[in-house]
């Protein structure tokens, strides 16, 4: 089991960069895959970002592809989500969850949320 803490959330302007954080407990963080959600006010949560236990595989949504880039750290028990040229759209909710499985589609694990506002 894992548990999941966001941090790094916060008020942007339109364009600028931010990232947010995840920290996981335990001992088998490199046993996890990890991703990002986010959900916005009014619509249902949405997939931005995955890696997978090595660090190797990554896949991204369309949506932020070129300007999200989700990380790991092992040593930290970290993963991030680096967002540049953010936009108003992406205003949000954004999740860290954890599954043990590349190949499943649910994650099992999920944290609270950072609120992300990105203000035009």
């Amino acid at each position: 089991q894992v548990r999941l803490v966001e941090s790094g959330g916060g008020l942007v302007q339109d364009g600028d960069s931010l990232r947010i954080s995840c920290t996981a407990s335990g001992r088998t963080f490199s046993t996890y895959v990890m991703g990002w959600f986010r959900q916005a006010p009014g619509k249902e949560r949405e997939f931005v970002a995955a890696m997978g236990r090595s660090g190797s595989s990554t896949v991204t949504a369309n949506s932020v592809k070129g300007r999200f880039t989700i990380s790991r750290d092992h040593a930290k028990n970290m993963v991030y989500l680096q967002m540049n040229s953010l936009k108003s759209e992406d205003t949000a909710v954004y999740f860290c969850a954890a599954k043990s499985d590349w190949s499943t589609s649910e994650f099992e694990y999920w944290g609270q949320g950072t609120q992300v506002t990105v203000s035009s």
